[in-house]
């Protein structure tokens, strides 16, 4: 996903854990040791020193925070694409627009109170007060505890792929801690010493790590036959490649969850680490990667120059030069392989693009681009020069080498782009206020639906700053009515979907709002010396994913954690 760049005071406290991590030894805090064969070892999701718990500051809480602590009523199964009853006992639509959760009985917080429906209540209605999920009281009408364990949601509006899409994704918080909570609560309280329901409690951090203990009252042992080996979860700030390939290769982290570039030569020299797959890409795909235009500015406000650029891209040069076979070419409507069910492919086949110089010239010629200057780039139309940058955040190496990739090929079609490399906060300062010319994007990561994807790509209305959805400003009311249209569909009815989708694909496909470029991988790799039976290829071993990143304890990370075991001394 990005290279790793931190301060060189931390970069050195990430040594000497390196160094202090041995194999066979343990490791001492100031609340006790940490013995290396009942501690797991995990790096490449923090990239800053742990800071705050809060399960409502999503893209600051530490690492586990939500999935090792809070928990949601769901899990999603992206295998099977299946939702697994977790928080939650069973559930039922009792009217088409009433949605009965019903709690598991006995699950207790860690401070001993009892999981109840009056948290569910809670957590719903915190969406009202501020924080990540304000626009669930666009549909939900009201929700209520009917007894202890049984809640009822009632909507205003069905949207159940949006619904399910937070029932799973967001967890579910104690009411008699978060009851009284304001906006500031919610955006500013650090919330160290969490209170949840999950596997893990805080145990300490420093300013180079987390470390989480088990939770040995956990309900999911008795509940789901889980067990959590690893009595620590230690999670390591991110220092740079360096340290972390050379953690990997003396085994003193299990878990790395960063692109590290070379780690398939790593990987196919020892047998102790392993990734899902044996040979490329080795990791499974997570999430898309999007040419993003502003669709504001000209030329990118013309479709036809768009269509010019998407052909200009030769993706497989990206693939085969900075990723080295780690990534696939994405589909050109750039849904995920678990989505294929919903990919017109006869459309994709008749409309969909790809990397063709000569059509991008011809593009540019049909629309009147041409090089009137003899400088080796087209002009607008109108006789303007164009000169356009692609930005991309600085030290994310393999990013910035498909920039200076994409942007040697379009002007090898005679499109004036050179790529930029601004510092991290610098760009999304940019891109949200529409001040940019083109960036690279990946935020929306696989789900339970593919609404999640239109939703990033069509949303409306803009707004004068967009932080989540529609980086590229792209207007289509009839897009963005289909997009509210699938989000009503009922969560099962995977040909209904679909047939929304291919009309969605259709505008798509014709308009290039942004361009689909490579699949990001779910980067991991993981070693067997101290801990075994990884999620692989292989039968018989887990299909769960193996990561650390946010959002994905959901998708079933958290059963990878419990799935795998001690080595064999």
């Amino acid at each position: 996903m990005k290279s790793l760049r931190l301060p060189a005071a931390l970069a050195a406290l990430a040594l000497v854990a390196t160094a202090c991590a041995g194999e066979g030894g343990s490791e001492g805090s100031g609340n006790g040791a940490y013995p290396r064969n009942e501690t797991l070892y995990t790096t490449g999701t923090a990239w800053g020193p742990p800071s705050s718990w809060n399960p409502f500051m999503r893209g600051s809480y530490t690492v586990g925070t939500i999935g090792l602590v809070y928990e949601p009523l769901f899990l999603y199964d992206t295998e099977s694409g299946e939702y697994v009853h977790w928080l939650a006992e069973s559930d039922e639509w009792t009217e088409e627009n009433v949605h009965q959760i019903t709690l598991r009985e006995g699950v207790t917080w860690t401070d001993g109170e009892a999981l109840g429906a009056d948290d569910v209540v809670t957590t719903l209605e915190l969406g009202k007060v501020g924080g990540p999920y304000t626009n669930v009281w666009d549909y939900v009408e009201s929700v209520e505890a009917v007894d202890e364990l049984t809640v009822e949601v009632t909507f205003a509006e069905n949207r159940p792929q949006e619904w399910m899409n937070w029932a799973y994704a967001n967890p579910i918080v104690p009411e008699h801690i978060w009851g009284d909570a304001d906006e500031a609560m919610l955006s500013e309280a650090a919330n160290e010493d969490p209170v949840g329901t999950g596997s893990y409690v805080y145990e300490s951090h420093t300013d180079d790590r987390m470390v989480w203990e088990r939770n040995d009252d956990w309900w999911g042992a008795e509940a789901l036959d889980l067990t959590m080996d690893a009595k620590y979860i230690i999670d390591i700030v991110n220092a740079s490649n360096e340290v972390t390939m050379g953690m990997l290769n003396q085994h003193e982290v299990d878990l790395s969850n960063n692109f590290l570039p070379g780690i398939d030569q790593v990987l196919d020299s020892d047998p102790n680490l392993v990734s899902y797959y044996e040979g490329p890409p080795y990791m499974r795909s997570a999430n898309t990667a999007w040419l993003v235009p502003n669709t504001t500015k000209a030329p990118m406000d013309d479709v036809a120059f768009r269509q010019a650029l998407a052909h200009s891209i030769n993706m497989t040069e990206i693939v085969e030069g900075p990723y080295s076979n780690l990534v696939q070419p994405a589909n050109p409507t750039g849904l995920l392989p678990e989505w294929d069910a919903y990919i017109d492919h006869e459309l994709v086949e008749e409309e969909g693009f790809s990397y063709n110089a000569e059509e991008a010239v011809k593009f540019l010629e049909d629309a009147g681009y041409v090089d009137e200057d003899g400088d080796g780039f087209v002009e607008t139309p109108d006789g303007e020069p164009i000169e356009l940058k692609l930005a991309v955040p600085s030290g994310w190496t393999d990013w910035m080498e498909a920039a200076r990739v994409i942007a040697k090929n379009a002007q090898a079609v005679g499109i004036n782009v050179e790529a930029e490399f601004p510092e991290f906060d610098l760009l999304v300062d940019n891109r949200n206020s529409g001040q940019y010319d083109m960036i690279i994007n990946n935020e929306r990561q696989l789900s339970n639906t593919p609404w999640t994807y239109y939703d990033y790509l069509f949303q409306l209305p803009i707004s004068d700053t967009q932080t989540t959805v529609n980086f590229h400003r792209y207007e289509n009311e009839e897009a963005w009515e289909l997009v509210e249209q699938l989000a009503a569909v009922p969560t099962d009815d995977v040909e209904a979907a679909a047939e929304i989708t291919s009309k969605i694909q259709e505008i798509q496909l014709a308009e290039l709002p942004a361009i689909p470029l490579w699949y990001n991988g779910l980067w991991a790799q993981a070693s067997n010396k101290t801990w075994t039976n990884w999620p692989s290829e292989a039968e018989g071993t887990p299909d769960t994913p193996a990561t650390m990143w946010n959002g994905w304890f959901e998708l079933g990370a958290i059963q990878t954690l419990a799935a795998i075991e001690p080595a064999a001394e």
